[in-house]
């Protein structure tokens, strides 16, 4: 089958769901609509602004559906209106409904961002990090009514360093996802996929980020606090509290100095924050004071006097 003759529905909302739609209509695909979610307010000056995808859709004169649910008859019959062969959904923000789901003829493809069935929900690239993995990837999904639970079609995986922030492991899991999913076509169009069925006693869930998750509690080990700050960064970022003000911590690492001393005291202020935890060091090198950019700290300490003995999270 010619690409051109392939009839795709492109289903996702943020950026990480941008690449593979791209990638799509590069390949001379028959992208014959793009769903996203409804415009939002967002910003300091909460303006109405368009997703990510929507963009890229109008961009490339492609019909743009927004609807607040796909779970009644009038939007089904909208999707069945496209005629498509397959959905392919990235990150797109609803759960389908079994009747969206057997929609189209090869059903629907999700570009989910975990080795499945490790992660399942809306949050494994921050829940990967923050549980210590060492490993990550993509899987591309046959969807089902489940939640992530459809056959695994294809897979590719990648090294999560210690450092590794959650906005660098979702740039390199879009960049994957992409390659897996043309992949994944080429094989669909040789009749060659193999799916395999997920083994549900080795699921975990990521459940959604809350913003109150982000509140650093120095009791806990360097090695979890961390984690906690390379997960959550660029979202909603880990903060603390000193001298009354929040501080946002964007970057630490792990020292090879133990040091001593009581649950978020700052143990030394050498161009960096070594801060005492409940169970090692944390070396705290950007922060973000209020009203303020994110900074390194050797420009914090220029602009204010820390001393030792000072304490997070009081």
């Amino acid at each position: 089958m010619n690409k051109s003759d392939f009839r795709i529905v492109y289903a996702g909302t943020p950026d990480f769901a941008v690449p593979p739609l791209e990638a799509l209509i590069e390949a001379g695909y028959d992208v014959v609509a793009v769903y996203s979610q409804p415009d939002r307010r967002a910003g300091r000056g909460r303006k109405i602004s368009m997703s990510p995808v929507k963009s890229v859709a109008i961009e490339h004169g492609i019909p743009v559906e927004q609807p607040q649910s796909l779970r009644d008859a009038e939007q089904l019959g909208v999707l069945q209106s496209y005629r498509p062969d397959l959905m392919v959904v990235a990150a797109y923000g609803q759960i389908l409904p079994l009747d969206v789901l057997t929609a189209p003829t090869h059903g629907c493809f999700n570009i989910h961002a975990s080795l499945l069935p490790r992660w399942r929900g809306a949050a494994p690239i921050q829940r990967a990090i923050e549980h210590g993995d060492t490993t990550s990837g993509v899987t591309i999904m046959q969807m089902d009514k489940g939640l992530d639970t459809g056959d695994m079609l294809y897979k590719v995986e990648c090294d999560i360093e210690i450092n590794t922030t959650g906005v660098a492991l979702h740039d390199q899991l879009a960049a994957l996802g992409t390659g897996a999913l043309m992949n994944t076509l080429e094989l669909l169009h040789e009749q060659a996929l193999s799916p395999q069925e997920q083994d549900d006693a080795a699921a975990c869930y990521a459940a959604k980020i809350e913003k109150s998750e982000a509140l650093l509690d120095w009791t806990q080990a360097a090695v979890v606090l961390h984690r906690k700050v390379c997960a959550f960064n660029a979202w909603p970022v880990a903060q603390t509290v000193l001298n009354d003000e929040i501080i946002r911590v964007w970057e630490t690492t792990l020292p090879d100095s133990d040091g001593s001393g009581k649950p978020g005291e700052i143990l030394a202020t050498d161009g960096y924050l070594d801060v005492a935890t409940g169970d090692g060091v944390v070396r705290i090198h950007k922060l973000q004071p209020p009203g303020k950019k994110a900074m390194l700290v050797s420009d914090f300490l220029n602009s204010r006097s820390i001393e030792k003995g000072a304490c997070f999270g009081g």
